[in-house]
């Protein structure tokens, strides 16, 4: 499995949406279909979209339903500082784009697939790979609008082998701010819009310091704001009439979805009594993603401690701060987690790897849960 991340990592997947050029999943989606096939399963190659594909395998016909998830794509490699396609990777540790998100984790799930079909484990078991997480999700968004069903899921995204059944959704809002265009020699007729959104942006830490004051996710903290980007101005000398402002904010599971909407206009007439000029803004959802969580007691989430703890790891429990398919999986029912080799701050950087005795790892606590859950015997 140590030597099919390598071969993963060396078929190039960048999500075309993110970065000129990029090749799609069709290649790296080809290689995992045909190791499935060479372990004994059939095998369906689905194109969700133009030149963007998931694989599906499916085995068994009755009995406890498992799931395992990993993407296929990747981000885009412009500024790294290794060698992207992994020519860098050591005996140690396989460097590379894609070496820890998730390339690490397909391949520990092509290896429960191997000794799934040897075994001859009861149950059905499911194995999906799919496209373009990194931007769009719209491989998961298929395979669930397909009607993709299980008893319970493991997206085998890096975790650093800790067990993170919760983690945080976001909200991108467009706040657009009006102003009156005007020479700069003219004050009385010019509004400043860049301004007005400074006010606002000052006045973010408002929000931050109520979101601090709620009763913390015992995972994962607190919810959060920051401010992505900022345009807006023609030239010095004139009085800006629109500032663009696009913000981030990162929520909790049990947070309403439409919550941080209210939020921000409610600090914007805050800001606007405040007794300085009154200002336009108007905000608008961009992109809209839920955070999930698991109850730390479901089955699924005790059984795989139990089996990290049965292999000689610490049984760690944990929150996951990115958003992750997951989400789509919980939100039809199908009770989601992550569990993977390497580890999340290593994902997108320059010069992102995973350490090989995690890989190995991983697979061996992977296997060990996904017979006992197909066995029902989970617990």
């Amino acid at each position: 499995m140590v030597e099919l991340t390598r071969e993963l990592v060396a078929i190039p997947s960048v999500n075309p949406t993110l970065e000129e050029g990029g090749s799609g999943e069709r290649g790296v989606a080809e290689r995992c279909a045909e190791e499935l096939r060479r372990a004994g399963w059939a095998v369906e190659l689905i194109e969700v979209a133009p030149g963007r594909w998931n694989v599906s395998a499916l085995r068994g016909d009755s009995g406890p339903t498992l799931l395992l998830n990993g993407h296929l794509d990747t981000v885009g490699i412009e500024g790294m500082t290794v060698d992207p396609w992994g020519a860098d990777s050591t005996s140690e540790r396989i460097v590379g784009r894609g070496a820890c998100d998730m390339k690490a984790g397909v391949a520990t799930v092509l290896e429960v697939a191997r000794r799934a079909h040897a075994g001859e484990w009861p149950g059905r078991l499911h194995i999906l790979l799919t496209a373009d997480e990194e931007h769009a999700s719209l491989g998961m968004q298929a395979a669930v609008a397909a009607g993709v069903r299980a008893d319970f899921a493991v997206v085998t995204e890096p975790t650093s082998l800790a067990v993170m059944p919760a983690h945080k959704g976001f909200a991108w809002v467009r706040a657009t701010f009006r102003g009156r265009a005007a020479h700069g020699s003219r004050p009385d007729r010019g509004v400043d819009a860049v301004r007005a959104a400074a006010r606002f942006i000052a006045g973010l830490d408002r929000l931050d310091d109520r979101l601090r004051s709620r009763p913390p996710h015992p995972l994962m903290g607190h919810g959060s704001w920051h401010v992505g980007t900022i345009a807006g101005g023609s030239a010095p000398s004139v009085y800006p009439e629109r500032c663009e402002v696009v913000l981030e904010r990162r929520t909790l599971p049990d947070e309403p979805p439409a919550a941080f909407l209210g939020e921000l206009r409610t600090l914007a007439s805050e800001i606007g009594a405040d007794g300085q000029r009154p200002f336009e803004v108007d905000f608008q959802e961009d992109l809209l993603r839920d955070g999930s969580d698991v109850a730390p007691d479901h089955p699924g989430v005790v059984g795989l401690l139990g089996a990290l703890a049965d292999e000689g790891h610490p049984a760690d429990l944990r929150g996951m701060t990115a958003w992750v398919d997951a989400a789509f999986l919980n939100a039809a029912g199908i009770p989601a987690v992550c569990f993977g080799p390497g580890s999340i701050e290593e994902a997108h950087t320059a010069d992102e790897s995973c350490p090989v005795a995690e890989i190995a790892a991983a697979a061996d606590v992977l296997a060990t849960f996904s017979e006992r859950f197909l066995r029902g015997k989970a617990r």
